[in-house]
């Protein structure tokens, strides 16, 4: 989805618009609860996310209503099933400037013992192109393959709050240039639906991922996102030793995030804005596997497991 640039960016190209627990072994940061030491030693979280999102790229494009983008979705709901994860499909079909176009938002549902929530979420349609192959690897996904591994690791935590994981359809614009009103369509919807119904009342925060996979991971400050929570998460960055990785520099980001801003839902985008020398593989045929590190997957991984692992405490 995105890149950086030194000046807020308008969504022509995308976009415009309290201390984490850390166990010390052997040197080693250790997330509390997890019997995670092998996962950080061996990098096999990220490891499986990357395996994920090479699976999702080997469908090839996938923007939403292709036949691509189908298989797609029974290859999340599937790997979410067999990770132990209850699925509920949020299908709607979408008025755009190409016709009708069918929709389907994935939440995965892993029971809590309170009625608060916890979302994570990534979108996993890709950009709509004419003149060239658009895979998007990074730019849909990575996150959408980090969440499929996290997947079975938060199957298996005993959390006192709910944790969602969504899968977003419709994040792309649909025409090239950006539409504000033919992008965010799925997190609009679900924005919209669960105001309407009180769910997002009972929100106590959502953790947006996007361009999450770069070998050059640089994650920004999204100036939009919702203060402590965002201080929250570069606390639990500092004490896992990732800070070079989660950056100070801010910009205002529109992305699946801001309609939950909107409501009033506590939000953070964990995004990385600079894609390639000056920005060269954002929305190109360039946007590819090579690009990305299970480092980096592995990074970010860890630092949303340690959030939620201490607003589990203290929320």
């Amino acid at each position: 989805m995105t890149h950086k640039s030194q000046p807020p960016r308008s969504r022509n190209n995308h976009f415009s618009r309290p201390i984490a627990w850390m166990v010390a072994a052997a040197g080693i940061a250790v997330l509390v609860g997890w019997g995670a030491l092998s996962v950080a030693q061996n990098d096999t979280l990220g490891k499986s996310a990357m395996a994920h999102t090479e699976k999702l790229v080997g469908f090839g494009p996938r923007p939403s209503g292709s036949d691509a983008h189908q298989q797609m979705q029974q290859y999340i709901i599937s790997s979410l099933k067999s990770a132990g994860v209850a699925v509920e499909s949020n299908s709607f079909t979408a008025d755009s400037s190409i016709g009708p176009l069918p929709m389907n938002n994935i939440i995965g549902r892993i029971p809590g013992r309170t009625d608060r929530i916890f979302v994570i979420a990534s979108h996993y349609d890709t950009k709509r192109t004419k003149d060239f192959s658009f895979v998007g690897a990074n730019d849909g996904g990575s996150s959408s393959g980090l969440l499929l591994a996290l997947a079975p690791l938060l199957a298996r935590k005993s959390f006192s709050h709910e944790v969602r994981l969504v899968f977003f359809d419709g994040e792309e614009s649909i025409p090239w240039d950006w539409d504000e009103d033919e992008a965010l369509i799925g997190s609009r919807h679900l924005a919209a639906r669960w105001k309407a119904d009180g769910t997002a009342k009972r929100i106590g925060a959502f953790i947006l991922l996007d361009l999450i996979g770069d070998a050059d991971l640089d994650i920004v400050k999204e100036s939009s996102s919702t203060g402590w929570l965002s201080d929250q998460v570069w606390a639990a960055a500092k004490s896992l030793g990732h800070s070079k990785h989660f950056t100070q520099n801010k910009f205002p980001i529109e992305d699946d995030h801001q309609p939950f801003l909107d409501i009033g839902v506590p939000s953070v985008d964990l995004i990385d804005f600079s894609y390639g020398p000056n920005h060269e593989y954002w929305h190109t045929a360039k946007d590819t596997l090579d690009k990305l590190s299970p480092r980096s997957l592995q990074v970010v991984g860890e630092v949303v497991l340690d959030t939620l692992t201490t607003l589990d405490v203290k929320k």
